[in-house]
């Protein structure tokens, strides 16, 4: 069955058509994820004072961080689902919304416990966020603009992380830690605001041309029906490429909860470092991260072009370049220098983003336009797995015996997960029949 495209809508309003609408719309849901993460980086930023100001110890931290990977991990297959069924406008603005609301509510806790709790509700709504990413792509975007789509999406994933520890210092400096969280949640709201007003699909899409339709639409991609969430996640577990995607995610995942988490604790523990210092550097992964992001999609080109790889090979090849890049997390542990520790966690952040990305784009290359959320969903649950036992061990673990033996395992866990990657998803084909595109 092909896809009905209907322009009529498009043809009919007399609104102004904007060129390369697509590109817009990926922005939008960039600044979308660009808050979701000022939001959730909030409590890495303010750890150090939360810890004194609640009474709290390094290992009720983790408990805390441990609730929002929780439920992140156990949503996002369920907030996938959702968006497959009533579509990204509505399914995004819902868990955006959300996410908003229990953000402002941070500000009253008084307790690890009450804020373990609000960080669960958080967690749950800001799972929406990965999914969402592929369905922007796989909705907005052809087959051959994807893996650059994907590159550019990924750029709000740390992007958000990046801006966050001036943000926040600006917030808690002129309103306090309570403050900051109300400012986060306001920021969330404006963007909620913002989606309702301009997303659009883009068969109801005012702004779009006819000829960009055709564009996006000239895969043909045959609309699936839409399954019952128990039915489709049997689905997707019988497909072994499935695991291909989500045992390279599970491995993946660990480094970036210590970005997002564990560094600004890090380096105040270890590097000696106070929250003005650590906001002039702890954005520096994160701006590596975004370069990653950006820099994937472009790989894929690289290799096709100069490798002659097909398109999944070239995902698959850049995957591969970003793992090796994570060696630099396991040359932390050996270096005595804070801003050298610094420069090789940046490269890490460049590594796990480029990996990330592509991770996102073999989703999207390899499964039913109609299942991208949920398969998207059900990775970054087996992604937040391990970064929510991670967590746990790092608060068990890290007043003990320090983070440099944590830090070495990170450094290997990518390369473990690249074999399974090229196992089960790279193609095998005959040279001579390789894809040039």
């Amino acid at each position: 069955m092909t896809i009905q495209i209907s322009t009529e809508k498009t043809a009919v309003t007399g609104r102004r058509k904007i060129k390369a609408l697509r590109w817009w719309m990926l922005a939008l849901f960039l600044l979308g994820v660009t808050v979701n993460y000022i939001t959730r980086n909030s409590l890495g930023l303010l750890a150090a004072e939360l810890k004194t100001s609640l009474n709290m110890t390094t290992e009720q931290y983790s408990y805390i961080v441990a609730a929002f990977q929780a439920a992140y991990t156990i949503f996002q297959p369920l907030c996938g689902w959702l968006i497959d069924v009533i579509g990204l406008k509505l399914g995004f603005l819902i868990c955006a919304s959300v996410w908003a609301v229990v953000c402002m509510l941070h500000a009253g806790a008084g307790s690890w416990i009450q804020l373990a709790i609000l960080r669960f509700f958080m967690g749950s709504a800001e799972a929406a966020a990965t999914p969402a990413n592929a369905k922007a792509i796989s909705d907005w975007f052809p087959r051959k603009e994807r893996p650059v789509a994907a590159g550019w999406a990924g750029v709000g994933f740390s992007i958000g992380a990046m801006l966050a520890p001036p943000i926040i210092l600006v917030a808690h400096l002129s309103f306090g830690w309570r403050g900051a969280f109300l400012f986060c949640g306001v920021l969330s709201m404006l963007w909620v605001l913002l989606w309702w007003k301009f997303y659009h699909s883009p068969e109801t899409h005012p702004n779009l041309s006819k000829d960009e339709l055709a564009l996006i639409r000239q895969d043909n991609e045959p609309q699936q029906t839409r399954l019952p969430f128990i039915q489709s996640l049997k689905i997707v577990c019988k497909n072994k490429k499935f695991y291909g995607i989500a045992i390279p995610a599970f491995l993946a995942e660990p480094a970036w909860a210590v970005f997002s988490f564990w560094v600004p604790l890090y380096l105040a523990n270890e590097r000696g470092m106070d929250l003005k210092h650590i906001v002039m550097f702890a954005w520096l992964p994160f701006l590596a991260a975004d370069l990653g992001s950006i820099a994937s999609g472009y790989l894929t080109t690289l290799y096709r072009k100069v490798f002659g790889c097909t398109r999944i090979n070239s995902i698959v090849a850049s995957s591969v370049t970003g793992a090796f890049m994570m060696l630099s997390l396991a040359l932390v542990a050996l270096t005595q220098s804070p801003y050298a520790a610094i420069a090789l966690i940046s490269i890490g952040g460049f590594g796990h983003q480029v990996i990330s990305c592509m991770l996102s784009a073999v989703v999207v290359e390899t499964f039913d336009k109609n299942q991208v959320a949920t398969v998207n969903g059900m990775r970054g649950s087996s992604a937040w797995i391990a970064s929510f036992l991670f967590s746990l061990l790092i608060g068990a673990v890290a007043d003990t015996i320090g983070f440099n033996p944590l830090f070495i395992a990170m450094g290997f866990f990518d390369l473990i997960g690249a074999v399974f990657l090229i196992a089960l998803i790279a193609e095998r084909r005959n040279p001579a029949k390789r894809e040039h595109v």
